[in-house]
């Protein structure tokens, strides 16, 4: 597994399943075109591009470059390394047909050019001998069931509460809200807000 600093931005559910598989970081979905009218999301993902920085990593068709191009003007551009992959015709296995333009997306990927694209966009890998930074403990779902944040009847209006104490939108649900707490402060740092127990 690839350990990646950024976070990594991906059009759909599918390429991140794809790529969850080579990366072990933080992925995200813009929903296809659904990130032109979520504001809440946009301001996550600035907000995360300041914490950590983003690689855009879309599809090399029409709609991939539609999306990066969007958030290149929705995001700080220093924030932001493109990585590209190359365009090569086929169809995914899940699909009856190839897609409009007959391209690969992520999806379609061998890990190895997805690892390439990656390396070319110049993203930090901390598995390298040499990056300053070394990954912290992640939080996980069981952390969060133990502060009382999910299974538990009271959860989702503690869920509440910390997304007020944190800034963060309030609609995540308890997946996101996971992610993004892996994001911005690991493990450590919550438990030294008092979020989590030591």
């Amino acid at each position: 597994m690839l350990h990646i600093k950024e976070a990594i931005v991906v059009e759909g559910r599918y390429d991140k399943n794809t790529l969850s598989q080579l990366v072990d970081g933080i992925i995200l979905e813009t929903s296809g075109f659904g990130i032109f009218k979520d504001e809440q999301q946009l301001r996550l993902l600035r907000r995360i591009a300041r914490e950590r920085g983003l690689i855009v990593l879309t599809d090399s068709d029409g709609a991939g470059f539609v999306i990066r191009n969007f958030l290149k003007g929705a995001i700080d551009p220093a924030l932001i390394k493109h990585a590209y992959v190359p365009d090569r015709y086929g169809k995914e296995r899940r699909k009856r047909q190839p897609g409009k333009e007959g391209k690969l997306g992520v999806e379609g990927m061998p890990p190895q050019v997805l690892e390439q694209a990656l390396r070319q966009a110049g993203a930090t890998f901390l598995d390298d001998p040499g990056e300053g930074e070394h990954p912290r403990r992640q939080i996980t779902k069981g952390d969060l069931f133990a502060a009382g944040l999910s299974g538990t009847p009271d959860s989702a209006a503690r869920r509440k509460e910390l997304l007020e104490r944190l800034d963060l939108p309030e609609h995540l649900t308890a997946n996101a809200l996971l992610e993004a707490l892996n994001v911005f402060y690991g493990y450590d740092a919550l438990a030294e807000l008092g979020v989590l127990s030591k």
